[in-house]
């Protein structure tokens, strides 16, 4: 049996004729008897008897008819189902992101990626480097966005998607705030907030003082960018910091200054080394289209 006898059998159990059967499929009514006559052959028991030149019903097909639509409706699901996902309407996307992205960037991007793609799954996790690499490794997400790092894994695949440039958080009562450009010489004696030890901001913080040989006084360590942009809302200390936190901060209090010398990152997407699905490009697409906003606030270069 195929699916076209199967249409044939369920139009002739609709409408009651063959002739009928045939206007509805717009097919020969010879067609429709060719295909139900196949039909019967292969179930292996009888679906009709002639009464008055007219084919009826048997209680068998009756019967054989609730299997039938359960199977036709079931194909319909599968063909709904595909146009739905060649329209990207369908389906799920897994993102592992720094908290910094999953506080910022990436809400504006998942609000307007749900706006027109309002039945795609979205699930977002929060994790540092080293998790979000494992998830992207081991397939516990498709795709993970963080700063760049010096990768070797061949399974991991990075598209670049903006350059970074730290900036120094300070109240805007600050006797620095009035400067546009921060050199690490203009922060003896400073209280500073910083994030934990391990963080890639924070490795690259500690070497940029190291090489200059400066000391610090870290008043408070924190493990991300929001706890850091709070603190120094309350007058805490200052931070040297991702440029997304200006997003965070009220900046009638605070006020983000880029450093000197210069302490950069790329912000990339990662993910498995496989060819992306579409609603994965699609998803894609939408974070590379706010790139433009975020140069206009000045998070990226």
């Amino acid at each position: 049996m195929n699916l076209r006898e199967l249409e044939s059998f369920n139009a002739f159990m609709a409408y009651g004729t063959v002739s009928k059967a045939a206007e509805a499929m717009n097919i020969s009514q010879p067609m429709v008897s060719r295909m139900l006559a196949s039909l019967e052959k292969s179930v292996g028991f009888a679906l009709f008897v002639r009464k008055r030149n007219q084919l009826v019903a048997t209680e068998e097909a009756a019967q054989f008819h609730h299997t039938v639509l359960r199977t036709l409706n079931g194909f319909r699901d599968l063909e709904s189902s595909a146009r739905a996902i060649a329209n990207q309407q369908l389906g799920s996307i897994r993102i592992a992101a720094q908290p910094i992205y999953v506080d910022t960037y990436l809400l504006d991007v998942i609000a307007k990626f749900k706006a027109l793609h309002p039945n795609v799954s979205v699930s977002i996790t929060d994790s540092g480097m080293e998790g979000i690499l494992e998830m992207v490794t081991s397939r516990n997400c498709d795709l993970g966005i963080g700063i760049t790092l010096d990768l070797m894994d061949r399974d991991v695949a990075m598209m670049r998607l903006a350059k970074c440039r730290a900036v120094c958080l300070m109240p805007r009562d600050h006797r620095l705030a009035g400067f546009e450009t921060i050199d690490i010489d203009l922060l003896r004696g400073e209280k500073f907030i910083e994030l934990s030890n391990g963080s890639p901001l924070r490795t690259k913080v500690d070497y940029i003082f190291q090489i200059a040989g400066r000391l610090r006084h870290i008043a408070v360590e924190a493990r991300t960018v929001r706890t850091i942009s709070r603190l120094v809302e309350r007058n805490v200390g200052i931070a040297i910091s991702d440029p997304f936190a200006a997003l965070l901060v009220d900046q009638d209090r605070v006020v983000a200054r880029p450093l000197t010398p210069e302490i950069s990152w790329d912000v990339a997407v990662f993910h498995a080394n496989r060819e992306l699905s579409n609603v994965q490009r699609s998803f894609l697409a939408f974070l590379r289209d706010e790139l433009p906003h975020l140069r206009d606030a000045g998070c990226v270069l």
